[in-house]
């Protein structure tokens, strides 16, 4: 399955990579309310969007307006991929993934860079002590949340998060088809 309407990462001085995000408007706030069923916090950008051009993956501050920590900088909003990352892994699919990831030293390999990447863009937005070295959804060792890793897939591109890009190709959800129930999208 080929993903499309994903950002390419681009380079930056020093040979640093990041997710270019696009600004959070009046608009993505109410459609993030209206996925989340609450308000979202502490929203940095847009790292993903659906066809329609709804919010896919919002880049969330890896500390919140209230004070509190938070490691996952790739947030997973649209319902459809939500749903489709929690059928997966009702199916036990993080098991498999943990065993391929066990091995398979390629993967392993891979994955680790893939939390190395995920460190490095949310670092833009702020160093937070208390999650220092955590990135999201078990990355490096050990597959953990499906919601995680595929909003990293979707915010990063192919070839980024090797597991991520997997679950996304298990799941029965594409951003390439739009099941928005919002008036007015291009679905």
């Amino acid at each position: 399955m080929t993903i499309q309407h994903r950002p390419r990462r681009r380079r930056y001085p020093g040979d640093v990579t990041t997710v270019p995000l696009s600004p959070v408007s009046d608009a993505d706030l109410e459609v993030l309310r209206e996925q989340l069923g609450r308000p979202s916090r502490g929203a940095v950008g847009i790292a993903a969007r659906c066809v329609c051009g709804n919010p896919t993956v919002v880049a969330t501050s890896p500390r919140l307006p209230d004070g509190t920590p938070f490691p996952t900088f790739y947030y997973l909003t649209h319902p459809a991929a939500t749903v489709a990352m929690s059928v997966l892994e009702a199916d036990h699919v993080m098991r498999a993934l943990n065993d391929e990831l066990a091995d398979d030293e390629d993967l392993a390999a891979a994955y680790a860079a893939a939390h190395e990447a995920y460190l490095r863009d949310r670092a833009v937005y702020g160093e937070v002590e208390e999650i220092d070295g955590i990135s999201a959804g078990g990355m490096p060792t050990r597959v953990k949340c499906l919601h995680a890793l595929a909003g990293h897939a979707l915010a990063a591109g192919p070839g980024v998060n090797p597991i991520g890009d997997r679950a996304l190709e298990l799941s029965s959800w594409s951003p390439d088809r739009c099941v928005c129930e919002r008036p007015g999208n291009a679905g």
